[in-house]
């Protein structure tokens, strides 16, 4: 791998190491709320385990700290639906595939809507939450790039590369680094800042994925160490 650039940090990445350009980084935050992150949220209630959870909000504010110390901005998107679902009309494919609209069509007696705008299952966990001046970004659809403003947001800022972190990974934070790369950034992913919505199987498969087609994959630990060098 070739990239003609200065003042790049040597990130140690699979499948090679990736020369880190810091300033023209942003860590992408992939739904680190209470549904995909909380018992009694949504991905516990339809039948996935999310004991990896806590380490993965462990590896994410190791992520957050290191990306703050060298003023690397973070974007928090929080996926979920409007109150009045007008964001998922019926005519939307989506409508059929959001596992969550299946939960709410066949539990109608349920009190709360889950994954819908000012409930619990919507909010970021307190863990994680953004710092005043920290972009926030609502998203109904699996990818942070799909009806949003993150294009916008990074291109103004000379943004080419993207790291994702968050839940699940073989869902939003796989559909949003596949994103990235037809628009031409360059994607990486942190593994110990990511956790499937399904087995340790489906983990190795995204991270083949992005190290074979897609970008490359690290730790929460050696991005931290590149962003710090100097």
């Amino acid at each position: 791998m070739t990239i003609d650039i200065h003042s790049t940090n040597l990130l140690a990445a699979r499948p090679e190491p990736f020369p880190l350009r810091t300033k023209r980084c942003a860590v992408i935050v992939n739904d680190m709320q209470n549904a995909f992150c909380s018992a009694g949220g949504y991905l516990e209630r339809i039948g996935f385990d999310i004991s990896g959870a806590a380490k993965v909000i462990e590896a994410t504010q190791r992520v957050f700290q290191a990306a703050r110390q060298a003023r690397v901005p973070i974007f928090h998107f929080q996926n979920g639906f409007s109150r009045d679902l007008s964001d998922i009309p019926e005519h939307s494919p989506w409508w059929y595939k959001s596992p969550a609209m299946r939960h709410m069509r066949k539990n109608p007696e349920q009190t709360e809507p889950i994954l819908t705008e000012g409930t619990w299952d919507f909010a970021i966990v307190d863990a994680l939450r953004p710092l005043d001046g920290e972009v926030v970004i609502h998203k109904s659809r699996p990818s942070c790039f799909a009806g949003t403003s993150l294009d916008n947001h990074l291109r103004a800022r000379g943004i080419d590369t993207v790291i994702v972190v968050g839940i699940a990974s073989n869902v939003g934070v796989e559909w949003t680094l596949r994103e990235a790369v037809s628009k031409e950034y360059f994607a990486v992913l942190v593994r110990d800042a990511t956790m499937p919505a399904g087995s340790d199987e489906v983990q190795r498969t995204v991270e083949h994925n992005v190290e074979n087609f897609i970008g490359w994959t690290t730790s929460s630990e050696e991005l931290a160490l590149a962003f710090t060098q100097r």
